[in-house]
């Protein structure tokens, strides 16, 4: 007898849901299935062949710092897959090299900056850049633009490491990257590294090379966009 009423109730749900289908258009079992979708890509955000592309800073009083574009790359870095299948072929042959000479010692700081902020699009997961660190110990930083212009700085990691490391940083979801008004603006922007000195270390001669700037992102909303929608950049 139990049987029996519980296969009449399993039939009468499965009448329910079907007219409930049927009348919204909404089908109850998918419901929440692809509302956490990704279309997560690895994207080149800088090779660094451009040393005039980037500006490297200090104060005054701390020393004198230069930028300067060197053949070399990281042995281990692998290609962008995709890059090659588009057709992309941008050179990829130098690094960016740093000098800085100190003055004296002491809390002093340095960034290398971009000549305009470079925009990543969707919503960006992880940023990786290929560093030789010289083995000292200073702080490497990297510094962007969240969805409200407001600056953030996120701390990659130390540089107390010989030869070519990649430094990978995960951009918080405290980051604001969108806002729900606008479904055609989304993302951050990169503006640049900054390194914090150890001030025991902070004395001669500091040399330290970039390569292969990188980002994760999601570009899921990227692809679901609809293609005749209006663009506010104007």
């Amino acid at each position: 007898m139990k049987k029996k009423i519980i296969i009449i109730l399993f039939l009468v749900f499965i009448i329910i849901g079907t007219g409930f289908t049927q009348a919204t258009g909404i089908n109850p079992a998918k419901i929440g299935v692809d509302s956490a979708q990704q279309l997560l890509k690895l994207i080149s955000v800088s090779k660094f062949e451009d040393a005039g592309f980037w500006v490297a800073s200090m104060p005054s009083d701390q020393g004198i710092v230069s930028v300067r574009r060197l053949p070399g790359a990281p042995a281990d870095r692998k290609p962008i897959k995709d890059e090659q299948s588009v057709g992309i072929k941008e050179p990829d042959k130098y690094v960016l090299g740093v000098r800085v000479k100190f003055y004296r010692r002491g809390n002093n700081s340095m960034t290398v900056s971009p000549v305009r902020p470079l925009p990543i699009e969707g919503i960006t997961k992880t940023l990786s850049v290929w560093v030789v660190g010289r083995n000292y110990n200073h702080t490497l930083k990297m510094i962007i633009e969240d969805f409200l212009g407001r600056k953030q700085e996120l701390t990659v990691g130390k540089l107390n490491f010989m030869g070519w490391k990649k430094m990978t940083v995960a951009v918080p979801p405290s980051v604001v990257q969108t806002e729900y008004h606008f479904t055609n603006q989304m993302g951050i922007k990169f503006l640049g590294f900054k390194i914090d000195f150890d001030p025991m270390e902070a004395y001669g001669t500091y040399y330290i090379y970039f390569d292969d700037l990188r980002a994760v992102t999601d570009l899921f909303a990227e692809a679901r966009r609809d293609t005749d929608d209006m663009s506010d950049g104007w």
